[in-house]
């Protein structure tokens, strides 16, 4: 391949010689990643070269395949999801919350259809997620989309392609629609608002809605991200697959390619009915993924034919639903942890009961907000229960037994390690130490400072930080600039050539320009970019220190968000601190690169008219609004001729119908994410 050469300076030979085996080694990652979820190369490296096919494909369309990475899990709508009719409706299910109430639905059944004996049924467990359907044009897939209303459902064809259970070619030529559902492990879920909670974002209810949101992102990239999963159980047409019965069609769909639960039983009787619900509501825990019930199906095809449906549900079918498990315990205390970021969550810790099978003392309260929401106080008696079966979230509070003297809880005001007084940014729910010397914080902080957008110290990883950290040869990013090299040879696996070599780097890097070391500082909100614009316009550390926060947002595409998140940050005594220590030890003040030009000053969104309707789902609309304010844009209320672009959340209504019938560039949530990433 020829990979030193940028794209942009590539022949069509040369890109001929590129792209191929450039595709093979994404496709040959990808699948490492997606379906034997074992990566061979870090997600910076499966990104960068994913970029450089996508630049390699605008340059050269000619080159571009139908089966790229690109298409597949790479590929981006960048407008708002279009609808798909369903030929045959796809239907919600009745419910039933009792053995009881399951068995004399049983028999009303029998007795519609006219059987003069009990039904053969086909039991299989509800899984907790949202509605999918497949189409398959000989053999291949042409389209998916979610339940929607019913009669008309959301296109997520490009989505879907990065689920590793729905196969893009099935083992036969078949032309048929295909339904499941689609869901979220609760692993995944579990990582997923792990992350959001120290990023301060809001975090998802359960893995249902979390499987909702991610199919919906509009971005195949960030649904590949979610792992999201699927089982398939319906075939609409079922005459065309040659099947009589619905468990024969779960075994032909696991034929064609398709992952099909296989805890489904054929049962005749009641107390067959019975066994099998015990059996998975003992196993429910254990199990990888959520399942809120059991599915009931008559599994004679025919006669689900002859049973029908309701306007709503169908007749063959029932949901037995599992009754909610939780437990009643006593807060005793309310412990605050701080986060890599400076996000300090609160927990309750609470007297140990027994819920879905482990012990249960403890229960994150998320944020301040979620805490006074819930208005969890020390002494109440609580209810507790497993959001998605795994996570221990406090549900509730019982009024009635709390104590005649209880107060409202009292937010804490400093951090419960360091002492530093805390934030509440207006752009987050979450509370933030953003003390850079804050012991829970450093040694993260650490890595990001060395790192190569930032202060660029070569050699200096993450292990070897650990190293220095453990060994208490470092405390804060002024210690690095003097350690020696004797202390660098007491590390393991260090020479005097490597201790040397590091030595350098770090020697080198106290003559950064002063935007590096903004970023490196890990100011929140200032990226690269950021850092780049305010290191141009105040010229040095103690000038942009000196600034007043009105000062620092008037800079242009810096805007109030940062303005108030920088100001906050050097007001701060322990940040004022640092700054002198990396002063003594001969760090670089101040900004020694040329004037930026007009191209790079100025943001693409300058005087840009942009109107936000509908729901987002990774950040709210005050929270859109902010970024677009800040980058110099122009958010207005109402969709016109002057309107730029317009973007579309969830349930966007008349102000997206109005752009379209206008022709206004309309950008999903997902192209604005993007967008915002490539302003740091």
């Amino acid at each position: 391949m020829v990979e030193e050469k940028a794209v942009d300076q590539l022949t069509l030979e040369e890109a001929k010689e590129t792209i191929g085996p450039l595709r093979d080694q994404l496709t040959q990652w990808g699948k490492e990643y997606y379906e034997q979820d074992k990566p061979t190369v870090p997600d910076y490296v499966y990104d960068r070269e994913y970029e450089r096919l996508v630049e390699l494909e605008a340059r050269f369309p000619q080159l571009k395949t139908a089966d790229s990475p690109t298409q597949r899990v790479g590929g981006r709508v960048t407008t708002d999801l279009p609808k798909v009719p369903h030929e045959i409706p796809m239907l919600s299910m009745g419910d039933v919350f009792s053995l009881e109430e399951l068995l004399d639905f049983n028999t009303r059944q029998q007795a519609d259809g006219g059987s003069d004996h009990p039904f053969e049924y086909n039991l299989e467990l509800k899984i907790d997620g949202l509605s999918l359907s497949v189409v398959y044009e000989n053999g291949k897939l042409v389209q998916a989309s979610t339940r929607g209303n019913g009669v008309i459902g959301e296109d997520v064809t490009a989505n879907v392609k990065t689920i590793k259970e729905i196969p893009q070619q099935l083992n036969e030529p078949l032309s048929l629609e295909f339904r499941g559902e689609c869901y979220m492990p609760k692993k995944a879920f579990a990582q997923l608002n792990e992350q959001r909670e120290e990023a301060g974002q809001p975090i998802f209810a359960n893995p249902r809605n979390a499987a909702a949101g991610s199919l919906r992102q509009l971005d195949p990239r960030v649904t590949g991200h979610r792992q999201l999963a699927a089982f398939m159980y319906y075939v609409p047409e079922w005459r065309k697959l040659g099947v009589t019965t619905q468990a024969e069609a779960l075994d032909r769909m696991r034929e064609l390619g398709f992952v099909v639960n296989q805890t489904n039983r054929v049962v005749h009787s009641a107390a067959e009915i019975r066994d099998y619900i015990d059996e998975y509501t003992a196993q429910r825990d254990q199990l990888a993924y959520g399942i809120d019930g059991i599915v009931e199906k008559v599994n004679d095809l025919a006669t689900q034919d002859e049973l029908g449906a309701t306007v709503k549900v169908p007749r063959w079918e029932i949901a037995y639903k599992f009754p909610p498990e939780e437990e009643a315990t006593i807060v005793r205390d309310i412990v605050w942890t701080v986060g890599r970021t400076g996000n300090v969550t609160p927990t309750a810790v609470m007297d140990p009961v027994q819920l879905a099978g482990t012990t249960v003392s403890r229960a994150s309260l998320h944020n301040p907000d979620y805490l006074k929401a819930k208005d969890i106080r020390l002494g109440d008696t609580v209810y507790l229960h497993k959001a998605g079966d795994i996570i221990p979230e406090i549900s509730r509070v019982d009024l009635k037994k709390r104590p005649a003297d209880s107060q409202p809880y009292q937010i804490p005001t400093q951090c419960p390690v360091c002492g530093s007084d805390l934030v509440h940014l207006d752009d987050e729910v979450a509370l933030r130490c953003i003390n850079p010397m804050c012991p829970a914080q450093l040694k993260e902080g650490l890595a990001h400072f060395a790192s190569r957008n930032a202060m660029n110290i070569d050699g200096l990883g993450p292990k070897i930080i650990n190293q220095l950290w453990e060994k208490k040869l470092v405390h804060d990013y002024a210690d690095l600039y003097q350690l020696t090299d004797d202390q660098l040879l007491t590390l393991d696996k260090f020479g005097e050539k490597s201790a040397a070599n590091l030595l350098t780097a770090i020697d080198n890097s106290r003559h950064n320009s002063l935007e590096r070391l903004l970023f490196g500082l890990g100011i929140r909100h200032v990226g690269a970019k950021a850092g780049q614009l305010l290191a141009a316009r105040f010229k040095s550390m103690d000038n942009l220190m000196a600034a007043s926060q009105e000062e620092i947002a008037s800079v242009a595409n810096i805007g109030p968000t940062i303005g108030e998140s920088v100001a906050t940050y050097f007001a701060n005594d322990q940040v004022r601190r640092l700054v002198d220590e990396l002063k003594n030890v001969g760090v670089n003040m101040t900004y020694d690169q040329p004037e930026a030009g007009t191209e790079t000053a100025e943001s693409p969104w300058n005087g840009r008219r942009v109107v936000l309707t509908g729901k987002l789902v990774e950040m709210t609309r005050g929270e859109a609004k902010q970024w677009l304010e800040a980058h110099g844009a122009n958010v207005t209320s109402s969709v016109s001729k002057k309107t730029d672009i317009v973007i579309a959340g969830d349930k966007a209504g008349s102000k997206l119908a109005r752009a379209n019938d206008l022709g206004i560039t309309v950008w999903d949530e997902a192209r604005f994410a993007q967008a915002m990433k490539e302003e740091q």
